[in-house]
């Protein structure tokens, strides 16, 4: 049962990527909500506007949940599979269960949290400008309860089970290349949930506790097109325009079950203003599906029961507070893309 619940307050941190500062000199940006960003054109968008769209209106997405699952994600949507996965091959992996007495191999299903929003700036940055956000300075802007360091690929957290085995791009060590920060962060959560954990580990033994904070390892990278797919990412945002660079945080670590995180900006010039420029972000989450389905368990406990783990997700539960990572994806998804708006605008 706790298990479960340690599983659903881990998703929490795939977002502790981006801001919560809001920057004095740039007026506060407003979120209008749009069924897809296809469907809402660039020149329709307002200054300190910021179009917002989530998989909960995707035709394909879990009506209940708002989630999509990982297979169908991956065959609908291959541009964001290929960019917005951990890695352009990654697949689901498998994994060994016993079922009557016999092990067998499963494929350990995923589903999909998948938002994604545009904006405008008031100047079209150089490629040059988007290094500086790719440093400790710019992740110590976003969000006050969150703490980052910097950390070296060599002190990155090693892969001790199957699970992070399969997190390792093959192309690459993480945290090698140019303009890359390598971070390792740390958020305590907030609000009601450390209660929650509080409650729930007195039904724990003693070196089975839950924490109640997430640590997890990713890397800041600035993409410059030459190292960019170019047609890929063009059909990704569907905007024909020049491609200034790419901002990618990849959280490939953490300390939970949540088992990959990406935040992917794209800059790019406005189609009709040189002066402007256009930025489309994407933030993708998976989740173990068998997380989703962790209801009965909770019923037994009076005071845990809305600690069901897609109410927590979804920001739906008398334990989600505030606009940081313990409000649940949708609200803090919204909150924290509005706060990098401000950044980036007034940068």
């Amino acid at each position: 049962m706790i298990m479960a619940f340690r599983r659903g307050a881990a998703v929490f941190v795939a977002l502790g990527i981006i801001a919560s500062a809001t920057n004095a000199q740039s007026p506060a940006f407003e979120i209008k909500q749009v069924p897809s960003l296809a469907a809402y054109p660039v020149d329709r968008i307002k200054p300190s506007t910021i179009v917002f769209a989530a998989s909960a209106q995707d035709p394909t997405a879990n009506p209940t949940a708002g989630l999509i699952q990982f297979d169908e994600w991956a065959r609908t949507r291959p541009d964001e599979k290929l960019l917005l996965g951990l890695y352009p091959d990654y697949a689901e992996r498998t994994v060994a269960r016993k079922v009557g007495g016999v092990t067998q191999r499963y494929p350990n299903k995923l589903t999909m949290y998948v938002a994604e929003a545009r904006f405008t700036l008031r100047r079209a940055p150089a490629l040059a400008d988007l290094a500086r956000f790719a440093t400790l300075a710019f992740a110590e802007q976003i969000d006050p309860a969150i703490k980052h360091r910097l950390i070296s690929s060599a002190e990155v957290t090693p892969p001790t089970n199957q699970r992070f085995a399969h997190n390792q791009n093959p192309a690459r060590p993480w945290c090698t290349g140019p303009a890359v920060a390598c971070l390792r962060s740390h958020y305590r959560l907030e609000g009601k949930l450390p209660l929650g954990i509080q409650l729930a580990n007195k039904l724990r033994d003693a070196d089975k506790k839950i924490a109640d904070y997430l640590e997890f390892d990713s890397e800041l990278a600035v993409r410059a097109p030459e190292a960019l797919d170019l047609a890929a990412v063009t059909r990704l945002t569907q905007i024909n325009s020049p491609i200034i660079g790419v901002l990618e945080q990849t959280t490939f670590h953490v300390n939970q079950i949540l088992q990959f995180a990406k935040f992917y900006v794209v800059f790019q010039g406005h189609p009709s203003d040189p002066n402007k420029a256009v930025v489309t972000a994407f933030f993708t989450l998976a989740i173990e599906s068998r997380l989703l389905d962790s209801k009965k368990e909770y019923a037994r406990v009076p005071v845990l029961r809305n600690l069901v783990p897609i109410q927590v997700l979804m920001g739906k539960s008398s334990f989600n507070t505030g606009t940081s990572i313990s409000a649940g994806l949708p609200n803090y998804a919204r909150s924290r893309i509005r706060a990098v708006a401000g950044i980036l605008d007034g940068g």
